[in-house]
Formats: C-alpha cells, structure tokens, sequence
C-alpha cells in the first residue's frame, strides 16, 4: 500500500542566514544599560555621603552652640558688670581690666576669675563641650599710649597673669589640681598692641578676654563613625610650680 510521502522540512533561508554573533547595535545597548547603572550607584554613593556630612556638621553646630548656652548661663546666675558671652568671645569686662602700663590684678578681680572658671571647666567638661571645645584663648589688649612692640608685650604679660592667678595653688580661693590641670591644657595665651572698637576709651582697652575655639568637622566625615571623632590631644606632664615668671609692674 502506497502511504503518502511528507515532504522533508525546509529551513526558510532567512533563519539560515542569521547571524550568530549579537549585532553591535544590541552591545552598545548593554554597554550603556551597564553605565547607566554604575553612575546611579555612584550618585546615590555620593548623595549618601553629602548627607552624612551635613548630618555631622548639624550635631557638630548643636553640640557648640549647647556648650555656649552653658557659659552663657552661668555669666547671667550671678551678674557682673561687662561679663558677657559675644558670639565665642567672653567678654570679662572690669573684672579683667588692668591699670595703665601694668600687668597686676587686684584681689577682687583675682578672686572672681578663680571662682568663674572653675564653673566654666564644669560646662567644658560636658559632652557636648568636651567633644568640640578645641581651647580657650586668653586675649590681652592695651590702650595705644605706648608704642606698638611696648603694647604688645604687655598684652602678652596681661594674658599671662591671669594664668598666673588660676593656677596659684597658695591662694586662698585657689581652684582644685583638677581645675588647674584643666586650665594648663586648654588655656593658651595671646596679645594685641590694642584694640580699635574703643580707642575713645582707654582704660576699656586694658583689659583680658577669653575666646573659646572649637575643633573642625574633619573631611569626608560621616556621623556616628570614627572619622567625625574629634582629634584627642595629650595631657600635659603634672607640675604644681606656683612661681610665675611675670615680672610685676
């Protein structure tokens, strides 16, 4: 019995021709799919770390200005005349005025500083303080009757001696070793021949303030890491010696 033949299978000559290989076309589609992708990584890579930053400069700028609020507390518990808190600038008033061409401060005055700093080292030691407070800088001035050089001595010699008086262990009101060994480590001095905002008044240019700086957020710092902790700075060798070396005039 004759079935019947089925044809064989011809393949179209179209689907025999096709090319094996992708078309240069589709590669450069997924080139570009591909940097695409990594440049959205990228930019949420940075977006992230920009924001990490702010957040760190936020808690940085929360953290000094709590500090300021605690100085600036305890000037206003118990008012003196010209004491006061002018930005990062602690305005000492005539508690820290001198007399004309001298470097000597009376026991009233003395004994305010003595009683007032330890009261600020309590704040500085505060977290919010401590974190960030770089130093305190003690800033001598005087009136421009002398000449620039003679002044700038003396405002040198100024700023000196109230560290002479707060690290006196013989005084009466003397503050404890910690408080003195505070103020050894955070307190640096420094002079101006005068000062320009009051040259109309003399006797307001002989005096001594005290400018808090506060570390910088470090770069590529991120909150809550390691890289946005503050740089620790080493504690000074111990020495009670009570001798100062400013010559008194």
């Amino acid at each position: 019995m004759l079935g019947s033949r089925r044809r064989p299978f011809k393949r179209h000559r179209d689907e025999a021709e096709k090319p094996f290989w992708i078309s240069f076309s589709d590669l450069m589609t997924a080139l570009m799919v591909l940097f695409l992708v990594a440049m959205a990584v990228a930019l949420l890579s940075v977006t992230q770390g920009l924001r990490k930053m702010d957040e760190g400069r936020a808690q940085r700028d929360t953290a000094i200005s709590t500090c300021l609020d605690g100085i600036r507390h305890i000037t206003q518990q118990n008012p003196s005349p010209g004491v006061k808190l002018r930005g990062q600038t602690l305005e000492l008033g005539a508690l820290a005025e001198f007399p004309k061409d001298s470097n000597e401060l009376d026991a009233q005055r003395a004994g305010y500083l003595r009683s007032f700093v330890p009261r600020m080292l309590q704040i500085a030691r505060t977290p919010e303080c401590q974190n960030w407070l770089k130093r305190f800088v003690l800033e001598g001035y005087a009136s421009p009757e002398g000449s620039y050089l003679y002044n700038l001595n003396l405002s040198l010699e100024r700023s000196q001696r109230v560290l002479c008086v707060l690290l006196d262990n013989k005084a009466p009101d003397a503050p404890s070793p910690e408080d003195r060994q505070a103020v050894r480590e955070l307190f640096f001095v420094g002079g101006s021949s005068f000062n320009s905002a009051i040259l109309n008044q003399p006797e307001k240019s002989r005096r001594v303030e005290l400018r808090l700086e506060f570390k910088e957020l470090r770069p590529r710092c991120e909150a809550g890491t390691p890289d946005c902790s503050p740089e620790e700075m080493q504690p000074l060798p111990w020495d009670d010696d009570t001798q100062c070396p400013v010559a008194r005039r």
